[in-house]
């Protein structure tokens, strides 16, 4: 079968039974397919969004946990994933998926594909993230024979493309779990880097990977871990502090060659000024500073603070914070 994995964290009524609608409109698959949403002290339970979609999905499961955020959601799914499972997929609770998704993506992996991933609308756009990035050359690519229309094999430096120039969308990927059972999300990373970091793991495992050039799925409006971090809340200098994280732990976990050492240090020195540029908008309009934050920040990146007042300086020169 094929298991869909959903972390759900929600405060409005009628996004999660969208996302599973999605997966009971599923056509041509030739798997049976079952769902784990995993309610992560969801406002909005999870009990009463899967009562709206009724007799739909036949096969559903519900785990209810304390808040963790979305990569430790999503291993709970893993941890509690049916033995008969072949093919894991994930979909987060405020997107969508089109019809033909999951057939596309086992035509490709009963392939011998390891992995997949398709292009997908993002939030507020009309165009899929491939050309909206500009970073993935079709004609690179060759396309799988045989099978629908748009499935690629992709022949690029998957490692190399993470780091420098993500393509992979979570809500897209279908996996094969029998090669990857004991790979995790770290769950450390709540807001950043946690999938970024499972995917780059599945590249150096030396992975087949598919792709499809087709939008195989819409991104909704709900709780968004970017969205709801974006400049000026609570919840920015987190997802900068995470971000920092995962770039150093990306440099010590995996062999880089010059050109992603240096593409890391430029992240880095952004990253840098983006906390000072949070700090001067703190002070500048009388809002709390987390202390122990930057505490754990001090900690990870003592950088951060001895190049803050030259940030500060650049900050000031440029733009309002």
């Amino acid at each position: 079968m094929i298991t869909v994995v959903i972390p759900y964290y929600q405060r409005s009524e009628g996004i999660l039974s969208k996302a599973l609608a999605s997966i009971a409109a599923q056509i041509d698959c030739l798997y049976p397919i079952h769902v784990i949403v995993v309610d992560d002290a969801s406002p909005v339970p999870a009990q009463s969004e899967v009562a709206l979609v009724g007799n739909m999905l036949p096969s559903i499961k519900i785990i209810k946990q304390a808040n963790a955020g979305p990569g430790a959601a999503r291993n709970t799914g893993l941890d509690h994933v049916p033995p008969e499972t072949k093919f894991i997929a994930f979909l987060d609770s405020d997107d969508e998926w089109t019809p033909p998704h999951l057939a596309r993506a086992v035509s490709a992996l009963d392939r011998g594909f390891d992995f997949y991933f398709a292009d997908l609308i993002q939030l507020g756009a009309s165009v899929g993230a491939f050309q909206r990035a500009g970073r993935l050359d079709l004609t690179q690519h060759p396309q799988i024979p045989g099978i629908a229309q748009g499935l690629h094999h992709y022949t690029g430096n998957l490692l190399d493309q993470t780091i420098r120039g993500n393509l992979i969308g979570t809500p897209t990927v279908v996996y094969r779990f029998e090669r990857y059972r004991s790979n995790r999300f770290r769950p450390e990373f709540k807001n950043a880097g946690e999938d970024y970091l499972f995917w780059m793991e599945v590249a150096r495992s030396g992975a087949r990977v598919a792709f499809s050039s087709q939008c195989e799925v819409h991104c909704g409006r709900g709780v968004n871990i970017y969205a709801g971090s974006g400049w000026g809340t609570e919840q920015h200098l987190e997802r900068i502090h995470n971000e920092l994280k995962y770039r150093k732990l990306t440099g010590q976990l995996f062999s880089l060659n010059t050109e992603q050492k240096q593409h890391i240090s430029r992240c880095l020195a952004d990253l840098r000024l983006s906390i000072a540029r949070d700090l001067l908008h703190r002070v500048s309009h009388r809002k709390a500073i987390p202390w122990h934050l930057l505490r754990q920040h001090f900690k990870l990146d003592p950088q951060s603070f001895f190049l803050l007042p030259i940030n500060v300086l650049k900050c000031l020169a440029g733009r309002r914070p």
